[in-house]
């Protein structure tokens, strides 16, 4: 058994986790439930997302079941405000030590590197803040490549991107085979809208 924990906190942009979250949960109903997907947050009250979404987690920092996977999601209070939150910081530093597989969505990143998994090492984050994130020194920004593995930390570039990460993790942990089957359950094959137009800034 596999389980997944999210972390949630106020301003959390939603699809950072919600993409991981329909993965994961995919991924488990294809093994006839054999992993399982928790939301953490540091309180039981609802969380509310960067664009007001509410989410009630189903755990506390204090609470939660063990965790072979812990995600952190990006948004506003990745990068400045739960960096700056020693309660959070230092569960995620004990919590990442014991867990598998960390794991950092968009500007989540912000938030392992000031919790420290990902120090020393090489990460990708959502293209605006690539600068900002190698500023604070002791990371390298990965800036051509949606997810990036650097040991057990996986981070990947922004939003959607999660979605790319989550679907190599669940490969990873269960096969390739598996991992394509989830991408197809979910019918994942990203076809975008104006796909000739001039590529995203840099």
């Amino acid at each position: 058994m596999t389980t997944y924990g999210i972390l949630l906190f106020d301003t959390v942009e939603e699809l950072d986790f919600v993409g991981p979250w329909e993965v994961f949960t995919s991924s488990s109903a294809l093994r006839d439930g054999a992993d399982r997907a928790v939301l953490i947050a540091e309180r039981s009250a609802p969380v509310r997302c960067a664009n007001g979404m509410r989410v009630l987690p189903d755990h506390t920092l204090d609470d939660h079941p063990p965790l072979d996977v812990i995600l952190v999601p990006g948004g506003y209070g990745a990068r400045e405000i739960q960096p700056h939150h020693p309660r959070v910081t230092d569960w995620l530093a004990a919590t990442s030590a014991r867990a598998s597989w960390t794991v950092g969505v968009c500007t989540g990143s912000f938030l392992l590197h000031a919790a420290g998994p990902a120090h020393g090492r090489r990460v990708a984050t959502h293209w605006q803040y690539e600068a900002a994130l190698e500023a604070r020194g002791d990371v390298t920004v990965v800036r051509d490549a949606r997810y990036v593995v650097d040991g057990p930390l996986l981070t990947s570039q922004g939003v959607s991107a999660g979605i790319d990460s989550a679907l190599w993790l669940v490969g990873r942990l269960h096969g390739r085979d598996h991992a394509r089957a989830v991408r197809r359950e979910i019918q994942y094959d990203p076809a975008p809208p104006y796909l000739a137009d001039e590529p995203l800034p840099r």
